[in-house]
């Protein structure tokens, strides 16, 4: 594959946007709610600057038109998967933030054998794992939000690249219903059998506390890791300090810590 590349995948009935810049282990981005691949900004390059970078505008995001599907997480999972076979991707590591992490942890869950190393950034395993605040306001997006929203840089980005800027409504409804709805994958996080770290703000959407126990899920933190470190789990986790949940996504020091985790060898 070229070192820059984009197109578009025909994967579960709609055109699924991809780009792919620099050369190596392949890594697949997976961005945020009401965000696109772009939203990473100079992550993408810092991040290909060693690697093979997969960034892909998620349903109905960015250049990725909207289709009939409803939206939910195993869904955008099973896309995954697909276009990393599309692909011909070897085992690619993930690395996703917010609803694009959910999408990835979704992946590991169901889709394991197809992925290598999965980084989640600001990320919860359950619905419970967001504040409260957080909660309510993800479940009254709709079309009666459209309007005053185009004032965000959400807006702004959708409608510099969305095939169908008059989507703009229905994407809010199908985000509205979805982020509104609630799950819990507590049983299904201890399955997992990808290395897995965890990246949160110490100010985020997501709960420290949901975090700690998250990463308790994975076998983390519940045991002294000894003198030589042969008591520790493969998974890490990373709390970041003065971060908040619209920071952390742009934030070079994300992808120095995630780095060593990805670059390890794999297992």
């Amino acid at each position: 594959m070229d070192k820059k590349s984009s197109g578009l995948a025909p994967i579960n009935g709609q055109e699924l946007y991809y780009d792919v810049r620099g050369t190596g282990r392949p890594l697949i981005v997976l961005h945020g709610g009401l965000g696109a691949h772009d939203m990473f900004g100079p992550i993408l390059d810092q991040l290909a600057a060693t690697r093979q970078v997969i960034g892909v505008d998620l349903q109905g995001h960015g250049r990725t038109a909207n289709t009939d599907r409803p939206m939910s997480y195993e869904a955008m999972a099973d896309d995954i998967a697909k276009l990393a076979a599309y692909l011909k991707l070897d085992k690619p590591d993930l690395f996703g933030y917010s609803m694009g992490g959910g999408v990835a942890l979704r992946a590991a869950i169901d889709h394991g054998e197809a992925f290598g190393r999965i980084v989640l950034v600001s990320a919860p395993y359950g619905q419970s794992g967001w504040t409260e605040a957080n909660r309510q306001g993800m479940g009254q997006l709709g079309a009666a939000a459209a309007e005053a929203m185009k004032n965000t840089p959400m807006y702004q980005l959708y409608a510099a690249i969305a095939p169908r800027v008059e989507d703009w409504p229905v994407l809010l409804t199908k985000m509205g219903q979805f982020m509104g709805s609630d799950y819990d994958w507590s049983e299904e996080v201890k399955t997992i059998t990808n290395p897995v770290m965890l990246v949160v703000g110490d100010a985020d959407s997501v709960r420290l506390a949901h975090t700690a126990h998250f990463f308790e899920l994975l076998g983390g933190g519940i045991a002294d890791g000894g003198w030589d470190g042969s008591g520790m789990t493969r998974h890490r986790l990373a709390v970041l300090p003065g971060v908040t949940h619209y920071q952390i996504f742009m934030l070079p020091e994300m992808v120095e810590l995630s780095q060593p985790f990805l670059d390890a060898k794999q297992a």
